[in-house]
Order: C-alpha cells, then sequence, then structure tokens
C-alpha cells in the first residue's frame, strides 16, 4: 500500500464524514400550510460515507420514511467496488477513480430537494440528517422553507456564524474532535482518486480502535462491525468546506430540532451547543428545540430507541 502524508484538514474531512437552486413559492413556511393533510414522511439525509436509507422503526410506528440518494452513494455507484473486497487490492484502492469525484453539495442539495418535492405532495414533510448531513440539511432549507414542516439535527452540522463544517472543526468548541484519528484509516491520496477514501474494512486492530473510540465507543463487536459493513469507503472532497450557511430568511422560518449525542467525539457537545446558540441568536422568535441522548457520534441500537422516542413525538407526527 502506497505511504502518503495525509493533512489534518483531509482527516477532519473523514472523521466528519459530509448553490444554484431557485427559491420557489417562498411566501409562507409548509407550518403554516394547514390545508396539508395525510402521513408525516421522514426524509433522511445521510451523513458521510452513510448509505442511503430509510428509518425502519419509525414506519414501525406509521409514518413513512423516505431516505436520499446522494450522488456518488447510490447502489449503481460503485462505492462497494471489487478491490474493496476480500482480499483487498491496496494498489487499485490507492488509485482507482472515485465515484464521488468532482461532486459536490450543490449536486447532494439538488438530490434531496426533488425527494422533498415529491413527497411534499402527500402531507407533512420532516427533513432530518446526522453529521455532515447537515450541510445539505442546511442548503435544502434555504431552498425550499415552504415544503418543510420541520428540520432536525442530530448531532450534525448546523452552520449559521461560519461559512461551513471544517470551519465549525477548527474552533474552541471543535478543538477536541478526534476526527483526526481517522488520518490512519485514508488508504488513497484524495489529489488521485477526488476524494477522501477510508477503509472501513481494516482488520487492523489498533486502526479498528481508533474507530471505535471516534465513532462508538462502548459498542460492542457485532454491533460495531455492523455498522462498518453500510458505510460506503469514499466522500466527497468538497462538502464539508462548501458554504452552507443558514439564512434567517428562509431556513429560519422553519421550526427545527436538535438531538444532541453527549459522547460525541466527531462533533463535540460543546461544538453541538455554539451552533445550537448560534442559531438560536439568529432567529430568537423560531428557536431550537432541543432534546439530549447519552449516545456517540454513531448510535447503537439501544440508544437509538431514544431517537427515535424523539422523533415519533415530534408534532407533525401528531397531526
Amino acid at each position: 500500500m502506497a505511504n502518503t502524508t495525509h493533512s489534518r484538514r483531509t482527516a477532519l474531512r473523514a472523521g466528519a464524514a459530509a448553490g444554484g437552486l431557485t427559491l420557489a413559492g417562498c411566501g409562507t413556511t409548509a407550518q403554516a400550510r394547514n390545508s396539508r393533510a395525510g402521513t408525516t414522511t421522514f426524509v433522511v439525509v445521510t451523513g458521510a460515507s452513510g448509505t442511503p436509507g430509510g428509518i425502519d422503526a419509525l414506519s414501525l410506528r406509521g409514518h413513512r420514511t423516505v431516505g436520499v440518494g446522494l450522488p456518488g452513494h447510490r447502489a449503481t455507484d460503485a462505492q462497494f467496488a471489487l478491490d474493496y473486497q476480500c482480499p483487498q487490492d491496496p494498489v487499485s484502492l490507492a488509485t482507482r477513480p472515485s465515484p464521488v469525484a468532482g461532486i459536490g453539495l450543490d449536486a447532494y442539495t439538488a438530490a434531496a430537494v426533488q425527494v422533498v418535492r415529491t413527497v411534499a405532495e402527500f402531507g407533512p414533510v420532516v427533513l432530518y440528517g446526522g453529521s455532515m448531513g447537515g450541510a445539505t440539511l442546511n442548503r435544502v432549507g434555504n431552498a425550499v422553507p415552504h415544503l418543510i414542516d420541520r428540520i432536525v439535527y442530530d448531532t450534525a452540522f448546523c452552520c449559521v456564524d461560519l461559512p461551513c463544517p471544517e470551519d465549525y472543526l477548527n474552533t474552541p468548541e471543535g478543538s477536541t474532535t478526534l476526527a483526526g484519528n481517522l488520518a490512519g484509516l485514508v488508504v488513497a491520496d484524495p489529489a488521485v482518486i477526488g476524494a477522501v477514501r477510508v477503509n472501513y474494512r481494516t482488520a487492523d486492530p489498533a486502526a479498528l480502535a481508533a474507530l471505535r473510540e471516534v465513532l462508538m465507543a462502548g459498542a460492542g463487536d457485532a454491533e460495531f462491525h455492523s455498522v462498518l459493513a453500510h458505510l460506503q469507503p469514499d466522500e466527497s472532497l468538497t462538502v464539508g468546506r462548501e458554504n452552507s450557511q443558514v439564512r434567517a430568511d428562509t431556513w429560519g422560518r422553519i421550526p427545527r430540532t436538535y438531538i444532541r449525542h453527549t459522547a460525541d467525539r466527531v462533533i463535540p457537545l460543546a461544538l453541538q451547543d455554539r451552533m445550537i446558540a448560534e442559531a438560536d441568536r439568529l432567529t430568537p422568535h423560531n428557536r431550537f428545540d432541543t432534546h439530549t441522548v447519552d449516545a456517540g457520534h454513531a448510535a447503537t441500537e439501544e440508544q437509538f430507541r431514544r431517537v427515535v422516542d424523539i422523533l415519533d413525538r415530534l408534532p407533525e407526527c401528531r397531526r
């Protein structure tokens, strides 16, 4: 395997692993459109390296859920190539061009907006995302606030005073992040493949121990390995540093919820609280509805049940 020196910036992109849209019909928010009825749909935006999908536990409670197929992350985008299987091909992993090369936040936003537009015809929409998915949530909230009844950040980046997630990780509140621990799992030069490629299928005990500390400290082997099996190796080079600042006149009109994770080692709790405070200052008349779960960056199944309880009790779910 090629030995490549990766900057702290590249490591932060891997760990936090996460324009041009016309605003239309922005005279009212979806919340004010009381004529809309039907089952609430949760539109789920995955964080960096996540595989698109809905939330089965919410469906079992009577809600509709749908995952956004982010460009470069869909089943047909060849994230899980032969060189990533067993035995792996280190040379190919280090040189094969990435399916997310050249893909950025504009493409992620367009994909999410398309899903929101589609499901908004059938009832209330709750836009939900975690981690780097927050950057997409910010952009979608700016673009189509009239179609979103609530926006939910599950330990996700909400960029208010600063332009992008990378800027927030470099603040004093972000200084304790362990995102840089993932540098040892990066297996290709981003400049060569056009993406950050992380080998989540490594069998290196030291690398896995560092990764568990970052994502799911305290999780058992079976659950931790199951989570890794669903992570995609490649993530966009640019999403974490593109501007995704929210706007008071658009995003700021949407009712919003933030779910804090007390043991998050990627987005430290102090950083989560900073973003919440900035957003509340931006729109003091429309503040975050804040909840807290005792969980790491990636919640275990037991911890995620508490997240589902929070989502199930949102006002949009009681219509």
